[in-house]
C-alpha cells in the first residue's frame, strides 16, 4: 500500500528484456537507503517488487501482464521514474490509499501554465469514467492528485510547483502516457451496491 506522495525522482538504469518480460534497474538513493529483497517499490505508480539492491540501485522484475497494461513497457534507459516506498503502519496518510495496481494508461490532452501552478487534462478511458469524480482522488503516474473537473472522455487536475519540480509530470508534454489508479475504495463501493 502506498499513499501517492512521491518520494524521488529516479532514473532507469537499466532494462533486460527476458522473453515477455523484463527485468528493470532504477536509481534511486533514497528508496534503497533501507530497500531490502522482497519490499515493494511504486515506480511511476506501478507496485513492484524488489530483486536485488546495489548501491543505490534496485532491481525488479516485471511480468508481461504489467508491461502491456502500464506505462513501463515504454520505458528506456535514462528516463526519470516517480518513485515511493511503500507506506508503513503509523505513518502519516498524506495523499490517499494507493495500490499500485494500474487501472488504465491516459495521456496528457494539455497543459495550461499559471502563475504558481498548472492545470493539466488528461484522457480517460472510458471503463474508468465511473470511479472518477470531481474534488476525488486520483493516482497519475504514482502521483495522489485531486481531481478538479471531468469531463466525457477526460479529466483535469491542479499541478501545485512542489509536484512540477519533483515528479515527472512536471516534465512530461502533451501526448505523454501516464499510468492511472482509480481510487479503490470507489470500486469497492461499486462492488458492494452491485451485490445488493
Amino acid at each position: 500500500m502506498f499513499t501517492g506522495i512521491v518520494e524521488e525522482l529516479g532514473v532507469v538504469a537499466g532494462i533486460e528484456p527476458d522473453g515477455d518480460s523484463a527485468r528493470v534497474s532504477v536509481r534511486g538513493p533514497i528508496v534503497t537507503s533501507d530497500a531490502r529483497f522482497g519490499d515493494s517499490i511504486a515506480v511511476n505508480g506501478v507496485c513492484l517488487t524488489v530483486a536485488g539492491v546495489d548501491g543505490d540501485v534496485f532491481t525488479a522484475d516485471v511480468m508481461a501482464e504489467t508491461l502491456r497494461r502500464s506505462s513501463l513497457g515504454a520505458l528506456r534507459h535514462g528516463d526519470p521514474v516517480n518513485l515511493e516506498r511503500a507506506a508503513r503502519l503509523g505513518d502519516r496518510l498524506g495523499g490517499h490509499l494507493v495500490q499500485g495496481h494500474v487501472d488504465g494508461v491516459a495521456s496528457i490532452v494539455d497543459r495550461v501554465p499559471g502563475e504558481h501552478w498548472e492545470a493539466v487534462r488528461f484522457s480517460l478511458p472510458a471503463p474508468l469514467e465511473r470511479y472518477v469524480v470531481e474534488k476525488g482522488s486520483i493516482t497519475v503516474d504514482g502521483v495522489s492528485l485531486t481531481v478538479t473537473a471531468v469531463d466525457s472522455g477526460s479529466f483535469s487536475v491542479g499541478l501545485i510547483p512542489t509536484t512540477l519540480k519533483v515528479t515527472t509530470l512536471g516534465h512530461k508534454g502533451v501526448g505523454a502516457v501516464v499510468n492511472l489508479e482509480v481510487d479503490v475504495i470507489a470500486k469497492y463501493v461499486e462492488k458492494l451496491v452491485n451485490v445488493r
